[in-house]
């Protein structure tokens, strides 16, 4: 973990509500896919954990939803704003591990980001992977055609059927994805569920969503069980193995 000064670079918002943000900074310490970043908000006492979308020669690319005080305030700021960051958190993803099988990009909502890069990486290794992507309406729907322009096999749903297929996304890899073994998952926490439950799925990874206060694993404030005892979402997480989840 290193603490670095970024500043915003550029930003655009890319679905309602959603920012693509672009800050520059030192990156070095984010060196694995599934990694995410802590950032202090001004007038807010906890930082904001954000999953890492993309990092780039300058930085790093970043993509928040405006929900709560803290992330309004952090995308309504504007180019040239500087902002105080926690870096190289997180486990991330560990791409050697789909080996001989054919992965499945799983992300919900703003648990697409980090399967971006995760996306990037599988590529340059020479697979083809199917993003399957998840949202609730036309209107929320980001990064498709980027995801298509990497060269992945894009399945996309959304749950009113404004765009792609009607419904949750486990519905569509079933329908149209049936030989992806290996999931790679952030999402929700009822879709990281549905996934795992999947015949298909022998095997995968799990990026999970919690509540966190430091971020580095000092404060113990998400911790979860599992199958081999407990563990921190933010420093022994966020990606977990198919094999040791307990729901």
């Amino acid at each position: 973990m290193q603490q670095q000064i970024f500043t915003l670079v550029g930003k655009r918002e890319i679905a309602r509500s959603v920012f693509e943000l672009h800050l520059a900074g030192d990156a070095g310490a984010i060196d694995r896919p599934g990694q995410f970043v802590n950032i202090k908000v001004e007038g807010q006492f906890l930082r904001r954990p954000i999953s890492v979308c993309d990092r780039t020669p300058d930085g790093i690319v970043l993509i928040c939803r405006a929900q709560g005080e803290g992330t309004r305030r952090l995308c309504a700021a504007a180019p040239g704003t500087p902002f105080d960051l926690l870096v190289g958190l997180g486990n991330g993803y560990d791409l050697d591990a789909c080996a001989g099988h054919n992965p499945v990009l799983v992300g919900g909502g703003v648990g697409v980001p980090p399967l971006y890069w995760l996306a990037k990486e599988l590529v340059k290794r020479g697979a083809r992977p199917v993003a399957a992507l998840g949202f609730n309406t036309a209107a929320d729907v980001f990064y498709a055609r980027e995801f298509a322009a990497l060269g992945c096999d894009l399945l996309l749903s959304t749950m009113d059927g404004s765009q792609g297929d009607k419904g949750v996304v486990t519905e569509t890899i079933a329908a149209r994805a049936p030989q992806c073994d290996y999931a790679y998952c952030c999402g929700p926490e009822p879709m990281l569920k549905a996934v795992w439950s999947m015949p298909q799925t022998l095997d995968g990874q799990f990026s999970f969503e919690e509540r966190m206060g430091c971020g580095f694993g000092a404060c113990m404030g998400c911790t979860c069980k599992t199958k081999y005892g407990d563990k921190r979402i933010c420093k022994d997480g966020p990606v977990l193995r198919k094999e040791e989840i307990i729901w």
